[in-house]
């Protein structure tokens, strides 16, 4: 056969192979679009425009003036979005309807708003950042706690958060990390010379080290005196790369619902149930912007004089990426007096033939290690067939021999913690479990719903994971020994 016509051919075939890969593209992409324009239809808590929003570009320049600015967004959210919203009675479940079980203003205080509280003679500042969708009533147990041991404490409200989440389509990082230089500077200010720290929870994780890092060639910023991370947000899915390119879809093409991965009830008080596509692609910037910055400070040794960390992580989080915080944090530190503690899941309960995946798997080889060049604590069963929790603790010192400390039984039916879990006591009213006290209004900890799948929605995987945490006592007082504090 001809070359010539060899050639033409094999162009054919490359050209159908083409025109039938973009067809393929095109369907799925409009089986995407279809799929997505589906679920549930906007309400007006989804378009309001917050402009009052904090942005880095807001002529802002005090926490005081952030305060002033919170109250303006305040009163405009009442006005755009609560106004509009019909009023409900206490069977309604709707933060945006007033008198409702999930409405914010049947707690005695709106944990959506930025909190202080002061000490006079304190012994240490501490600023507590909240998670991407979160408000600060995620940090208000450990925040408290804190306080009656002397600390001035510090809770913010992030920009895009406990308003609407709307507030959360256009937000970045950056305005995020604006807003907790201003806090951490008044912070600083009221304590003066006593130690500071910064707790950051998920999101409000990745803006701790964000600031932490930035102070390292900053002299003008607070350095903290240590950080502490909640199920920090340090490796998320690659798949958050992408939700960039779908929100720029809906925007090309003038569909709204583009704009949201979920859509759901907003039936919590202080979170948001609707999640845009946004908040992913600036989780997943601002984590890339970290491992950029700690591979810069790496070559320059600027992370010698990274201030102590302690870490809590669940072995079992659905949210981040569990062993991210050993592969993309502390092994990239240089050995010092950091600490990380991993809950183990519930090794008395017989789900092994259930089990997805072990996730204490990844954590092997750093649990082989005889110095992994930190203080490293396993939360797990006492022995196998035991329901009883144990603290083992290898310190870093290797002169110290490792230790065993009783925390408590295993509750009934809970096989591990959860990304959500971690800041929660036991009796939170709103999240805790069988010994929460009454709440003011909605009680979600302690859900026990049998039905039909397909008819709520709210998807059954919500309502079953754990929303507070058995170990609190232990996360506390941990937190407590780190910073030098003494339970009053």
């Amino acid at each position: 056969m001809p070359l010539r016509i060899v050639n033409h051919f094999a162009r054919l075939v490359l050209r159908a192979l083409g025109y039938g890969l973009v067809g393929s593209f095109i369907s799925a992409l409009i089986i995407f679009i279809i799929f997505l324009e589906r679920q549930t239809d906007l309400s007006i808590w989804h378009h309001a425009d917050l402009d009052e929003e904090f942005t880095v570009s807001s002529d802002v320049s005090s926490f005081d003036q952030y305060l002033a600015l919170e109250d303006r967004l305040f009163k405009q959210l009442d006005e755009l979005v609560y106004a509009e919203v019909p009023s409900g009675n206490r069977n309604v479940i709707n933060r945006f309807s007033r008198g409702s079980r999930s409405d914010p203003g049947r707690w005695p205080v709106n944990w959506n708003r930025s909190f202080v509280l002061p000490n006079e003679e304190p012994t240490a500042g501490v600023l507590l950042l909240h998670g991407l969708s979160d408000s600060p009533y995620s940090m208000r147990a450990l925040g408290e706690r804190l306080h009656e041991s002397g600390a001035w404490v510090l809770g913010l409200r992030i920009p895009g958060h406990g308003t609407a989440p709307s507030a959360l389509v256009e937000a970045t990082w950056q305005d995020m990390a604006a807003a907790v230089r201003l806090a951490a500077q008044q912070v600083k200010d009221r304590v003066a010379e006593k130690p500071f720290y910064v707790i950051g929870y998920s999101n409000g994780g990745a803006l701790a080290i964000e600031y932490t890092l930035e102070t390292l060639d900053d002299n003008s910023m607070p350095t903290p005196s240590g950080i502490v991370l909640l199920s920090p947000e340090i490796g998320v899915s690659e798949v958050a790369a992408f939700a960039v390119w779908q929100a720029r879809l809906g925007h090309l093409l003038g569909l709204e619902k583009l704009a949201w991965n979920s859509v759901i009830p907003e039936y919590e008080p202080f979170k948001y149930g609707s999640f845009p596509v946004n908040a992913g692609d600036l989780a997943h910037r601002i984590t890339n912007h970290n491992q950029e910055r700690l591979t810069a400070m790496q070559g320059s040794g600027k992370l010698d004089n990274m201030p102590p960390i302690l870490a809590f992580q669940s072995s079992a989080d659905a949210t981040v990426i569990p062993q991210a915080v050993v592969d993309k944090f502390f092994t990239r530190l240089p050995p010092g007096a950091h600490q990380l503690v991993l809950f183990d899941i519930n090794r008395n309960v017989d789900i092994e033939d259930l089990l997805e995946y072990d996730p204490m798997t990844v954590f092997s080889p750093l649990l082989k290690q005889t110095d992994p060049g930190f203080d490293l604590t396993l939360v797990t069963n006492e022995s196998e067939g035991s329901n009883r929790v144990v603290a083992i603790r290898h310190t870093a010192d290797k002169e110290t021999p490792k230790t065993s400390t009783y925390l408590r039984d295993w509750p009934a039916r809970i096989f591990s913690l959860t990304h959500v879990s971690l800041p929660f006591p036991p009796d939170d009213l709103l999240y805790g479990g069988p010994d929460a006290g009454k709440s003011p209004g909605i009680q979600l900890g302690n859900l026990d719903m049998r039905g039909e799948r397909g008819v709520l929605r709210i998807t059954g995987t919500a309502l079953l994971r754990l929303r507070w945490n058995p170990f609190f006592d232990y996360l506390h007082s941990r937190t407590l020994e780190f910073m030098n504090l003494q339970t009053k």
